[in-house]
């Protein structure tokens, strides 16, 4: 079936007395002859490709490729046939007398002019941009094993830096966008928005019910979006980009577009993959010869004899077993599967998709746990014959499972004595080792379940009320349900202490969200000589609402019944709160172009947020975005030929935030556990301040973008100033006052400034071969300004001006005592002993130094490789000193063993102790806040790995079939010593190595 061809000609009227004057004049009036002509298109590699524009030069003659590539349509030998497609470069051809077209497309490495961004409440392209935007595409995030995007986002954008909080399956990830802009923790995530509707980033779930084994808040609201179903993912980062967005843009914001349908035949579409995961990286812990050597040293150097509960080392433990704990509680095999499968089609007027998708994996834990995300996607698009209206319909329906452990056994793996007891017994019960241990297995039993359904949809209305002038309405609504259970039965404990279902619990956690948005636009383009102008003006209203109810009951007649929470014989009522949250906005942008090669771009946003009291509620944010084409000068384009583009650009605006959670400026009241008269009690819970108002962030940018040898090679480099002034947080208040702080704007300024660089080159690109590099590197540097009154103020131990937010005060080490075997530590006042904060005056930051990626595209024939390194400066918690004292029950690092053990010895490990020495036990507390619990964390991590092969098609003619191989986080080159340096925690799993084939086939 070929595609539908559409004509369009126009009737020239003249009179009949003209059309008998001559006959040339009767010829020219002719249309000339046309053939039937008809073709194929296929990329360097002899791929077809569907849904190419093929039209005829000065006219309105068009079609589109289909399945195979192939085309058709009416042309006389005077056209000239314009080919194009996104991604590729546009190729004019005359037509001539031929009649039949086998047409090659190269990529466009660059893409400048063809690839269309989305910048939010409009599209650009790299070559008209004056905003900072980076962009991931379909195939970069399709190419990556993960659940969640934003694991696919990881490294790969300069200014976007964000950490995987756990390996845990449906963990949460920390996003930050050019930095930590205010002082409170949990303000600083960007907004998201998913084909124009905003999604709420703060999570449903309640952390007395998941906190335990998904730390950070509980899971990430993002697991709902099925990383298959993403077009692309654009995130903004300066104020000419993000202003529009008014405060919700103050972090930045992360723009997400779904798939939509291409026009031709009805195309179908499976792809497949299933492989496994596990810890890639375990510590090197003392085997049980060492661990035992430790322990008796230690009770040698208390000069105590072993007691009689110390099992581990007294020889109520076999002395000659091992068991290598991080193998029997994190080593499993988590095994992932991923099955999608899609259907498109149409015609040009009318265009549709249909995806679904199932993803799960399992854990690397000890027991059936594994977490599930079904998912349906929709997408229909409609134009009408004139091209005058279009209308958009998308939805998205995901609902997914997460069942876990009640906890994370990562601490446990590595704390465990290597001689502990079997987990089993003989007769293959768990093995208690006569009450001399707790056996981990035990607490199997506890099960943290969650279930989450989601629905985004939205629908974009446009209609062209005349040449150049559009109007447009956008509608979206979004909802999502969660319920989250965790299980506590008696069968945790050891039975010889005689407990039943009497005291098993169950904590259960209900939350839900709904939100509408509703944005009516008024656009106009217009062009006139070498003038272009775009305005865009608009309105936004918004009404969100959250609620979240939380219970606990313990005491059940059984076991059998603990799912059941009207069984308990007591239910607490743990949390039982609603709230609701209006904005309203109005927005405009003006863009002028002028001759191809100057650009201005100015938006305005007024915000309205009910989270402000009256009077304070409404706030006026905007920027300017200049561009200037240089390469476009003729002395340019004369002067340096290699140069192929060049462009400077700068912007400078306000933003805000209202990230302050909702009714702060309240005066609120709490139910009390005490009662009065048989009647529950209110106290107050806030105090009543309706002055604080909009945090405020100020940006700056300057970038220089070149391209060389006809972009062969296109480099970035942008330089940042922001400013975040008006700090909404918390003003601590006297305890005489009843009250901890007060909800306030502190005049503090937190600064973030860096430079971020961007190189893409072209290496290879012929009729069998291409190579393509791109590599991203971020320097930031974020710093608190200015925070009067600080050293008198409850932060002063947090925060010093003229260093980042994320650092720690602690005490400067000295050494350990060559003659006693102690740490110490530099008495800064000199009053003989160390306190807090007079002594806490070495600073370690935490801030990332640089960061960023680097990526090898290569492709021969039909084979394709992608090979990833993601890269990390910086410094965190040394893993050697988190384990615990040593000489304790807990296992350690091999590294400990180069430590004090008589006197002159020079080391960095004290000397081992039991806990019955009272100057090493305060020595060690003193460590944990000293700069020896900090180390090297940096690393580089070979991120992600694809290898890829397509079958050629002469020997498929009606469907395309690719194998590949797909691996994620497969090495980490790093000096730190413990599981991971991401995060460096020992209480968390790291982020897994997973390993994946799949096939995708398209018929």
């Amino acid at each position: 079936m070929k595609n539908k061809t559409t004509r369009l000609t126009g009737v020239g009227l003249s009179g009949l007395l003209c059309l008998f004057m001559s006959l040339s004049a009767l010829w020219a009036s002719a249309s000339p002859l046309q053939n039937r002509v008809t073709g194929r298109v296929t990329d360097t590699n002899d791929h077809p490709i569907p849904g190419v524009s093929i039209s005829l030069i000065n006219s309105n003659t068009g079609t589109q490729t289909d399945l195979d590539g192939a085309f058709e349509l009416l042309a006389s030998p005077q056209d000239t046939l314009r080919i194009s497609y996104i991604g590729f470069k546009p190729l004019l051809l005359p037509v001539g007398n031929q009649t039949s077209f086998n047409i090659s497309l190269q990529q466009d490495i660059t893409n400048l002019g063809e690839v269309t961004i989305n910048a939010g409440y409009y599209n650009t392209t790299r070559r008209e941009q004056t905003g900072s935007i980076a962009r991931i595409d379909t195939k970069t995030i399709e190419d990556q094993p993960v659940l969640n995007p934003l694991a696919a986002m990881q490294g790969r954008m300069p200014g976007v830096n964000i950490t995987q909080s756990t390996g845990v399956p449906g963990g949460r990830f920390t996003v930050q966008i050019r930095g930590r802009n205010s002082l409170r923790a949990d303000a600083n995530e960007p907004l998201y928005v998913i084909d124009g509707v905003p999604y709420a980033s703060e999570t449903l779930g309640y952390n007395q019910v998941s906190g335990s084994i998904l730390p950070g808040s509980g899971f990430s609201p993002l697991n709902s979006i099925n990383p298959a179903d993403i077009k692309s993912i654009e995130v903004l980062k300066d104020a000419d980009a993000t202003a529009i967005y008014g405060s919700r843009g103050a972090n930045g914001v992360v723009l997400i577009t779904t798939k939509t349908g291409r026009a031709g035949e009805t195309q179908y579409s499976v792809n497949i993959n299933s492989g496994f995961s596990s810890v890639g990286n375990t510590a090197n812990l003392l085997n049980t010869a060492q661990y035992l050597e430790m322990r008796r040293e230690a009770f040698a150097n208390d000069g105590i004899d072993i007691p009689a509960n110390a099992y581990d080392v007294n020889g109520t433990w076999d002395p000659n077993r091992f068991t290598d704990w991080q193998e029997t509680l994190i080593g499993g095999q988590g095994h992932t599967l991923n099955a999608q499968a899609s259907v498109t089609g149409g015609s040009t007027e009318t265009r549709f998709l249909l995806s679904g998708g199932y993803q799960q994996q399992s854990t690397v834990f000890p027991g059936d746990y594994a977490y599930g995300k079904g998912s349906v996607h929709l997408n229909v698009n409609h134009t009408s014959p004139d091209d005058r209206f279009k209308a958009t319909i998308s939805a998205t329906y995901t609902s997914d499972q997460n069942n876990l452990p009640q906890s994370d056994f990562t601490r446990l793996s590595q704390q465990l004595a290597p001689n502990a007891p079997a987990i089993f017994n003989e007769a293959g019960d768990l093995n208690w080792e006569n009450s001399t241990w707790n056996n981990p297995f035990a607490s199997l039993v506890q099960d943290y379940i969650a279930n989450t359904i989601t629905l985004i949809a939205n629908g974009v209305l446009s209609y062209e009320l005349f040449q150049g002038f559009t109007a447009r309405m956008s509608l979206g609504y979004t909802t999502a349900d969660v319920d989250e259970s965790l299980t506590s039965p008696s069968t945790i404990y050891n039975p010889a202490f005689g407990l039943g279902p009497d005291i098993s619990g169950l904590t259960l956690n209900t939350g839900k969200s709904a939100s509408w948005i509703l944005e009516p636009q008024l656009n106009w383009k217009g062009s006139w000589e070498k003038h272009q102008l775009d305005v865009l003006v608009g309105g936004s209203f918004q009404d969100q609402q959250l609620s979240q109810f939380g219970q606990y009951g313990f005491g059940f007649a059984s076991n059998a019944l603990i799912n059941n929470i009207a069984a308990a014989s007591t239910v607490f009522i743990l949390n039982n709160t609603s709230s609701q949250y209006r904005y309203a906005a109005a927005f405009a942008r003006i863009n002028y172009q002028y001759a191809s090669k100057y650009l201005i771009n100015l938006t305005g946003r007024r915000d309205g947020s009910s989270r402000f009291g009256p009077g304070r509620q409404f706030a006026n944010f905007g920027a300017v975005g200049l561009g200037y084409i240089f390469s476009e000068e003729a002395f340019i384009k004369e002067g340096l030929p290699f140069l192929s583009f060049g462009k400077l650009r700068g912007s400078y605006g306000v933003t805000g935030s209202d990230n302050i959670g909702d009714y702060q400026f309240l005066e609120t009241y709490a139910t009390s556990t005490v009662s009065y008269d048989g009647s529950t009690t209110l106290v107050p819970s806030r105090l009543f301040n309706p002055d604080f108002g909009w945090e405020t962030n100020t940006k700056l940018e300057l970038a220089l973008t070149l391209g060389f040898l006809k972009d062969r090679i296109n480099t970035t480099v942008a330089w940042y100033s922001n400013r975040s002034s008006n700090q909404l947080v918390g003003i601590p208040l006297p305890g005489t006052t009843g009250f901890t702080s007060l909800q306030a704007n502190l005049n503090a300024t937190v600064a973030n400034r860096g430079w971020e660089v961007e190189l893409n080159t072209q290496n290879l690109n012929s009729t069998n071969w291409n190579w393509e590099t791109a590599f991203n590197l971020s320097i930031p540097n974020n710093e608190l300004l200015s925070f009067p009154g600080l050293e008198t103020s409850t932060y002063a131990n947090q925060y010093a001006v003229g260093q980042p937010l994320v650092i720690r005060k602690v005490y400067a080490f000295n050494q350990v005592n060559p003659e006693t075997g102690v740490y110490e530590f530099e008495d800064v006042d000199g009053d003989g002993q160390l306190s807090s904060p007079n002594d806490r005056q070495s600073i370690i930051s935490l801030a990332p130094k640089y960061y960023g990626g680097l990526s090898n595209r290569l492709s021969y024939k039909n084979w394709e490789l992608d090979v990833f390194f993601q890269f990390v400066k910086q410094t965190g918690l040394d893993y050697t000193y988190q384990s615990g004292r040593p000489g304790g029950t807990a296992n350690q690092s091999v590294t400990i063993l180069d430590r004090w053990q008589q006197s002159g010895d020079e080391t960095r490990i004290q000397r081992f102790t039991s806990g019955r020495f009272s100057p090493a036990n305060a020595a060690y507390t003193n460590l944990q806040n000293s700069n020896l619990l900090y180390a090297d964390a940096s690393f580089v991590r070979l991120k992600n790995v694809v290898l890829g092969y397509t079958l050629a098609r002469p020997f498929l003619k009606t469907f395309t079939c690719r194998f590949y191989v797909q691996g994620q986080n497969l090495l980490t080159f790093t000096p730190y010593a413990g599981n991971d340096p991401e995060n460096q925690s020992t209480s968390i799993l790291p982020p897994l190595r997973t390993i994946t084939t799949g096939v995708n086939i398209t018929f």
